[in-house]
């Protein structure tokens, strides 16, 4: 459970840095980049960021984690 958390969230890093990296980049002739790549690379950071909510969702509905932390109320 914990290491398919932390690959989503070094995928949701590793989209976003590639993001930045096509935005920063230059075309051959010198004008600005299509923003084909970057809008792809954000909607995959977005993507596998709904689906690891989705899955914490999922795996507190099925039991398979638990809510733990400081008690309400204090």
């Amino acid at each position: 459970m914990k290491i398919v958390i932390a690959l989503a969230l070094v995928l949701i890093l590793l989209a976003l840095a590639a993001a930045g990296l096509f935005m920063l980049r230059r075309g051959p002739d010198g004008a600005a980049a299509p923003k084909g790549r970057m809008t792809r690379a954000l909607a995959i950071r977005v993507g596998v960021s709904v689906a690891i909510f989705l899955f914490v969702l999922l795996a507190h509905a099925l039991g398979w984690i638990e809510p733990t932390g400081i008690p309400a109320g204090r």
